[in-house]
């Protein structure tokens, strides 16, 4: 049951995607189902619990033990996946695009692709992953009560797997019990676990976000501290290490909400190339690898009579030259389709709608109806003016005092 314990630690990053959490789809994971349009992906490594489940139920009762410890964790993840599946649903019910769940050894992770805009939202579709365990537990205890070869089982048999016959009493006990377990643990108010964000949310009602996320991760990292040194303690090391999780996702909370604060105050015409180097459909691939060979642009705005028609990435190039080593048309390998937003809109709401449309590169426009083409922006452009401009904050905050 230890095992499934990290179910939602890593269920929801800063920016709301996995991290996660938010990235892609995970690397080395494959796709099992979908449900109410979420992809249900398994990662490579889950198979590693199977084995283990195996193990340890296999070491004392041969065979049969085994493959009832696989059914068994196989059944501890559903639950998971049923936990997961109560955030995302409630999720979508705001709006909030959910593309998939992947299963980990240390438990579930749900990719929304937005995060909630509203403290009662973030409070909501964090309870709810709780609260579909508490819902299963309540029902497998009252399968057990009607149960008569299950009025013997208590606490002491889940210290001791060993101890329980392989058969249908073992599997209700110990899928009640992990299903409460998964539900008080996760609601420990440390970020960014279920009780965490239940934390910021009131606190955010309370303080404003600003002020809230940096008390919320505190908390988390004292109670993540704390863990991992009754996990030390203990000897139970898959403790410690969601421990070290949990301290390090209350680490990228607050900086998130650092970096959404200073992003908010940006604009895209701060952030974008002024000073670009532009193609033009006729020009060859040789071109644009000596552009990029001799300046830190790896992104190109294609232009024809004043207007942008296209863009090509260094990506581009690249694959371009591993499918076709001539010298083609840059018009042959451009992207025609290229993501537009107003100069006006902040660098936040850009990272966001870029990350919404699964884009890095924008075209930035001006004036009426979006009419003047002014440049490119990227997620790295974004990322850049972030650091600098952390830097020079810290600097002056560090010169305030001498004054």
């Amino acid at each position: 049951m230890v095992r499934s314990i990290g179910a939602s630690i890593l269920s929801k990053s800063p920016s709301g995607k996995a991290p996660a959490l938010r990235c892609s789809s995970m690397r080395w994971s494959f796709s099992l189902v979908r449900v109410f349009g979420i992809d249900i992906r398994v990662h490579g490594t889950f198979f590693l619990v199977l084995l283990l489940g195996a193990l340890q139920w296999g070491g004392r009762h041969g065979a049969r033990g085994a493959v009832f410890g696989v059914l068994l964790t196989m059944l501890l993840f559903a639950c998971v996946v049923l936990h997961e599946l109560g955030h995302s649903l409630v999720a979508k019910a705001f709006g909030i695009p959910v593309s998939e769940i992947v299963l980990l050894p240390i438990g579930g992770v749900a990719r929304l692709e937005q995060r909630p805009k509203k403290a009662i939202h973030e409070l909501l579709i964090a309870v709810a992953g709780p609260l579909v365990n508490v819902v299963v537990g309540i029902a497998l205890l009252a399968v057990a009560a009607v149960t008569p070869s299950m009025a013997h089982l208590d606490g002491e048999h889940l210290s001791r797997p060993g101890a329980l016959e392989p058969g249908a009493p073992a599997l209700v006990f110990w899928l009640m019990s992990a299903n409460f377990v998964l539900a008080v643990f996760n609601m420990l108010p440390a970020l960014p676990m279920d009780g965490g964000r239940v934390l910021r949310a009131v606190l955010t009602m309370l303080l404003g976000e600003r002020r809230a996320t940096p008390i919320a991760a505190t908390i988390g990292q004292i109670l993540a501290t704390l863990l991992g040194i009754a996990g030390i303690v203990t000897g139970n090391f898959i403790l410690a290490f969601v421990a070290v999780f949990v301290f390090l996702g209350a680490g990228q909370e607050r900086a998130a909400v650092h970096a959404r604060t200073v992003l908010s105050t940006l604009r895209v015409r701060d952030a974008y190339n002024k000073y670009a180097l532009f193609l033009s459909p006729g020009d060859r691939v040789s071109k644009v690898i000596d552009y990029l060979l001799t300046s830190y642009q790896p992104d190109f705005a294609v232009m024809h009579g004043g207007e942008l028609v296209g863009v090509v990435t260094r990506d581009d190039v690249l694959r371009s030259l591993a499918t076709n080593p001539g010298d083609q048309y840059v018009a042959g390998m451009m992207q025609r389709a290229v993501f537009r937003v107003h100069a006006s809109l902040s660098l936040e709401e850009v990272r966001e709608a870029l990350a919404a449309a699964g884009a890095r590169v924008a075209a930035v426009y001006d004036g009426p109806m979006d009419i003047r083409f002014l440049g490119l922006v990227s997620l790295e452009d974004i990322h850049e003016a972030l650091l600098i401009t952390s830097f020079v904050q810290r600097q002056a905050a560090a010169r305030v005092p001498s004054e």
